[in-house]
């Protein structure tokens, strides 16, 4: 799997996969264990996958394109 670093954010620098592995530690509940399932059946499906820390602070998953992201809100209940 390849990652391509992130731009400055609310995680620092670094690689995209230590800012979504920065961002399910940070959530901690229920929304960071999703995004971690998420995470890897993505990596699972596809394991050339790139992820990518995108419009300031959003996990991307793409392949020739946008597979998907992993936006994350509080609003929202399982």
């Amino acid at each position: 799997m390849a990652t391509r670093p992130g731009g400055g954010s609310e995680h620092g620098e670094g690689s995209a996969a230590e800012q979504i592995d920065a961002r399910i530690e940070e959530l901690g509940d229920w929304r960071g264990e999703t995004l971690a399932r998420v995470r890897a059946l993505v990596k699972q499906a596809d394991p050339d996958v790139v992820e990518e820390w995108k419009w300031r602070g959003v996990p991307v998953w793409s392949h020739a394109g946008i597979i998907c992201t992993g936006e994350a809100y509080k609003s929202a209940s399982s």
